[in-house]
């Protein structure tokens, strides 16, 4: 039996049936507490845009739901394992297992295995789900829930430089000749470097010469006279690249998408050292899940009549808890360069993989 990974599947369905069933049930309690706490803080601003109601509010509960839900996932599987293993515990199952001869990795094995699928399901979920509904919704936000933009993955407040002279669009939407800008202002200065001129268009379309200007209107910051242009065409020397390149949101782009985004970035020689960090953090961050069960198996083990089961959970709880500011930490100092992005994603999944597999090995085997 000490050989098997699964003496009993009995047993595994068991341990890993009630294991899924926590975690579900502790997502379903912080999503409905988070997202009723949210939507009362967003619900004015929402509103406050002429013609918004009931549909409104649902559309952003549908774009924020995501969010919350990868928000609160990783704690969830924290506080479902405490709670599986601190249940077993007190019922003294865990005693009976390991009567029976399973050491304290096959008693844990099914919950380990359940927590891969999680972490799956969860990258998946990120990918497909999550990243459009960011995009959307930080359009959506750009355009202060106005109507909803044709394309999800739209990029806003872009600025790009062209010269002395400033470009600013609210939102940027397309690739390549077909980007497309809306609310663009173009910021002229003078010779001596003060603000001159002030042009705003509805629309910028890319013509190959420059970008064309829709309902152009002009503001003569000397005069004080604002002046209708029509459409006009200038910023010659600006590409499409240059909006669709100059912001470039992780959390909205799937890994693919940003794969591709940190390759043209390195072609047009600009940094990229956040994003990759954030990039290799959308493999190692759905892989958190996997810890949990080993960060919380100290509250499985010793007996509860000891009246140690209470401290063992509240061990288990700040290791998971250590984790995640450790996670949040490298990740902080890889957006700022400080750590090699690799080592900013995977550091914290691999120092407590081992920190996990010395308490259990030091403790129980």
């Amino acid at each position: 039996m000490q050989f098997e990974f699964f003496p009993s599947r009995t047993v595994a369905i068991y341990m890993a049936r009630k294991f899924l069933t926590s975690i579900l049930a502790v997502v379903a309690l912080l999503f409905i507490v988070l997202q009723s706490l949210d939507l009362l803080g967003e619900s004015g601003k929402i509103l406050a845009y002429p013609g918004n109601g009931q549909a409104q509010l649902l559309t952003y509960i549908s774009l924020r739901a995501p969010q919350i839900i990868d928000l609160v996932l990783p704690f969830s599987v924290l506080l479902a394992t405490i709670i599986t293993l601190a249940t077993l515990n007190q019922n003294s199952e865990v005693v009976a297992m390991k009567a029976a001869g399973l050491s304290a990795h096959q008693v844990l094995a099914p919950l380990l295995i359940a927590a891969f699928g999680v972490s799956a399901i969860t990258f998946v979920f990120s990918e497909r789900i999550l990243t459009r509904a960011t995009a959307t919704l930080d359009a959506w936000e750009a355009a202060d829930f106005g109507p909803i933009p044709r394309d999800s993955n739209v990029k806003s407040n872009i600025w790009v430089r062209e010269g002395d002279n400033i470009i600013q669009a609210d939102t940027v939407e397309g690739r390549g000749n077909a980007t497309r800008l809306t609310g663009v202002a173009v910021y002229q200065r003078d010779s001596q470097g003060g603000m001159a001129r002030i042009i705003k268009a509805s629309e910028g379309t890319y013509t190959g010469k420059g970008w064309k200007l829709t309902d152009a209107t002009q503001f003569d910051v000397a005069t004080g006279q604002k002046q209708v242009l029509g459409d006009i065409v200038t910023a010659g020397n600006v590409r499409p690249d240059q909006f669709t390149l100059s912001k470039v949101n992780a959390d909205g782009l799937s890994f693919p998408q940003l794969w591709t985004a940190i390759a043209e970035l390195k072609a047009a020689g600009r940094p990229t050292a956040a994003l990759e960090a954030n990039l290799w953090h959308k493999l190692s961050g759905p892989l958190s899940a996997l810890l949990m069960p080993l960060l919380g198996a100290v509250a499985a083990f010793g007996l509860a009549r000891s009246g140690q089961l209470f401290i063992r959970a509240v061990i288990g709880m700040a290791l998971g808890f250590a984790y995640f500011v450790a996670d949040n930490f490298a990740l902080a100092m890889g957006n700022l360069g400080a750590y090699p992005p690799i080592l900013a994603a995977w550091s914290p999944f691999f120092l407590f993989l081992m920190v996990g597999e010395t308490v259990l090995i030091r403790t129980e085997e």
